[in-house]
């Protein structure tokens, strides 16, 4: 059962691609929250640890309430995908075993470009998120310190997925508030977005189930 969900969590995440630049709809958000609510499952069922189902299942929200129009839902899946993050970095520290600030002793050039990322927000970012900025700066926060959690990790597939699904956010803040509507490449980001995305969370969950 464990590896039939991830199977058809895979095989739902794809069936959403072709998806992603319809218009808002049920079915499109339904189709959009099932990959992650099957990762949960698998995460479950394969003994993944109580922050791993947490972390996916926490996403699968988070998806949900993104694939649907409104300023309060996107709130809503904004504090879903932090909280997602929280239990994420301590599921990697669990994984680690050591302080936070061991990523800078172990891995210390992607430490410091992480640190230098979510930095450099606060020029490329958030002026240009109006009143959603302190929103989107403690999310980049969260997601900084989810990063430097996994890089304090045993090198393997979760820590791999961390760093995809940082840059699934990347794609998204630049697509979500440095893109216009009419925007050539818009749907072509949107394709990027789910792509890194899925990646991520998949490599997050074998790596949670296998090591």
């Amino acid at each position: 059962m464990t590896q039939l969900s991830m199977v058809l969590g895979v095989l739902t995440a794809l069936a959403y691609l072709p998806c992603s630049p319809a218009p808002v709809g049920l079915v499109r958000s339904a189709i959009k929250t099932v990959p992650l609510l099957l990762f949960s499952l698998s995460a479950y069922l394969g003994n993944g640890g109580a922050f791993l189902v947490a972390g996916l299942f926490l996403s699968a929200l988070g998806d949900f309430a993104l694939s649907r129009d409104g300023a309060a839902l996107f709130l809503y899946g904004l504090s879903a995908f932090a909280l997602a993050h929280v239990v994420y970095i301590l599921h990697f520290s669990g994984l680690a075993d050591a302080p936070l600030y061991e990523a800078f002793a172990n891995h210390p050039v992607p430490a410091l470009a992480l640190v230098g990322l979510v930095v450099s927000t606060e020029l490329w970012l958030i002026p240009h998120t109006g009143a959603l900025r302190w929103p989107v700066r403690i999310y980049v926060l969260i997601i900084g310190l989810m990063g430097l959690s996994a890089l304090g990790a045993p090198f393997g597939w979760a820590v791999v997925g961390a760093g995809v699904f940082i840059i699934s956010d990347v794609i998204l803040a630049v697509q979500l508030f440095r893109m216009s509507e009419t925007y050539r490449y818009r749907s072509w980001a949107g394709y990027a977005v789910w792509a890194f995305y899925v990646s991520g969370q998949f490599m997050i969950l074998w790596g949670g189930l296998h090591g």
